[in-house]
């Protein structure tokens, strides 16, 4: 413990006016002179946090002495791991992966009964625990402040915050759900929206029977009503609100007239109505089109971390979370997982048809040539970069993506094939800026793979097409955004072999 901090320390006590409290433990100075006492919060084998009157402190174990009633077992920690957040996804998300990484580290993991999910981690020699965990539902605002006040390690979430870390845990895609029995063949985004925000009663209006449509919701505060107004701009008008997504598709299920969103796990006995956009086209939820975000509706699940020292056995989990073990658990449990996946670029075709159909005038037949030729023989990679609303900044996934990018690149996976970094653009103003855009934004990412480690040797070719291939309309903000993006393409690498000698 250094005698900055100890001095820091002194100078806020002479400041401090007087409090009572509840002083547990005392750490003090090895070197001696000073001490501070409070709340003890946590103890990871490294560091203690505390409560004090200086407010919440983490304090390098290795320079001070504790004492008092709650100082810890310094041999055997037992560490918190608190998580909060999005219920009816927590529930059957973590708990295979908590037991996952317990199992990959040789420990016993038993769960805990009770109404909330809770589980320990015990050393198998000395049946010790080492780890408590425990799941909460909470809503957004809830789950902040029992991350920001120390009660909690991980807030589960569908949004991130400006303040705090995150990282993708999974990926999943809302989707609109109507009866088995409802005749509806699709619905448009733009027609979609019209209902979620109340203008549309009746089943007519989208051509459909002359039937009133009801809308059934989450509560508000619920994290996907959040995220679904995030999306829509204003608050979802639903008649009908439930508790959570399985009474909403049961719901819906047994309502002919009923319409709501929910993810893929909670359409149930109930029907996905198939989505398009504006123009018509397709929007299917698979999964290369959510990792993609090609899905307008895809929903990123993320893990929220507070801007402080987190115990090691949290650390820890967070890095077994990067694996492909752990991935491959939320891919079983019925998720989207995060593993890049590949796809002959000419596999899609629908893509290379909306190319041509949406081509605006200012797009050439060599715009469309020169596009086609780099996509012969190529691959698509599903990690593909969006950015901010109005800015070059990639956007919270993207931020993960470019990790992943980096990381697969480092370890050779990628040998045999040269990388492309493809800039595409919306349509909105002149071709020409169009691409010079799409080509800086390309660039960005690149900067962003050197940044991160990326050897020159390795990193990839930029190529700006501009609007020469739209994902969706131009005629919507969503659409917008889906069209500006930088996709990773993988060509393959030929090397000419010497004729053998006889």
């Amino acid at each position: 413990m250094g005698a900055s901090f100890w001095r820091a320390v002194a100078f806020a006590a002479f400041f401090a006016p007087y409090a009572a409290w509840a002083q547990d433990v005392t750490l003090s100075a090895r070197e001696g002179g000073l001490e501070v006492s409070g709340t003890l919060q946590s103890y990871d084998g490294e560091f203690y946090r505390i409560e004090s009157v200086y407010g919440l402190l983490t304090i390098d174990a290795a320079g001070v002495i504790c004492d008092g009633p709650a100082c810890p077992d310094l041999s055997a920690p037992r560490a918190q791991l608190r998580i909060v957040g999005l219920g009816g996804v927590g529930e059957t998300l973590l708990p295979p992966l908590i037991e996952a990484f317990s199992a990959a580290r040789g420990l016993v993991y038993r769960v805990e009964s009770g109404a909330d999910f809770a589980a320990t981690v015990t050393d198998p020699q000395s049946d010790k625990v080492l780890a408590d965990i425990r799941f909460t539902p909470a809503a957004p605002e809830v789950a902040r402040s029992e991350l920001l006040a120390g009660r909690a390690e991980l807030v589960l979430a569908a949004e991130t915050e400006p303040d705090l870390g995150s990282r993708v845990l999974a990926m999943d895609a809302m989707v609109p759900i109507v009866a088995s029995d409802n005749p509806m063949p699709e619905i448009s985004t733009r027609d979609l929206a019209r209902v979620l925000s109340g203008e549309v009663e009746n089943w007519a209006d989208l051509g459909g029977p002359d039937m009133p449509l009801v809308v059934h919701g989450l509560a508000q505060d619920a994290a996907l009503q959040r995220a679904l107004a995030a999306r829509l701009g204003r608050d979802v008008a639903a008649q009908v609100v439930h508790e959570d997504i399985v009474s909403l598709g049961n719901a819906v299920q047994r309502d002919p007239f009923a319409l709501a969103m929910t993810v893929r796990a909670g359409v149930l006995s109930a029907r996905a109505l198939p989505l398009t956009d504006s123009c018509g086209f397709p929007l299917l939820p698979s999964a290369l089109a959510v990792k993609a975000e090609d899905y307008p509706l895809a929903l990123p699940i993320f893990l929220l971390t507070p801007k402080r020292r987190l115990p090691l056995f949290v650390r820890e989990f967070l890095t077994f979370l990067e694996t492909p073990q752990a991935q491959a658990v939320v891919a079983a449990s019925g998720w989207i997982d995060r593993q890049p996946e590949r796809q002959p670029l000419t596999a899609d075709g629908l893509r290379l048809i909306n190319a041509i159909q949406g081509a605006g005038e200012e797009t050439t037949l060599a715009d469309l040539k020169r596009l086609a030729d780099a996509m012969d023989g190529a691959e698509r990679l599903s990690l593909t970069f969006r950015f901010q609303d109005g800015s070059s900044e990639l956007d919270a996934s993207s931020r993960s993506n470019l990790e992943d990018l980096a990381r697969l690149i480092d370890v050779g996976v990628f040998g045999g094939y040269q990388l492309v970094l493809a800039g595409f653009s919306d349509g909105s103003g002149a071709a020409n800026a169009n691409r010079a855009l799409s080509q800086t934004r390309a660039e960005g990412v690149l900067t962003g793979l050197a940044a991160a480690g990326v050897a020159e040797a390795n990193l990839p070719e930029v190529m700006a097409f501009g609007e020469a291939m739209p994902m969706a309309c131009d005629e919507t903000g969503a659409g917008r955004r889906l069209n500006r993006r930088v996709e990773v393409w993988l060509k393959p690498v030929f090397k000419d072999t010497p004729p053998t000698e006889n």
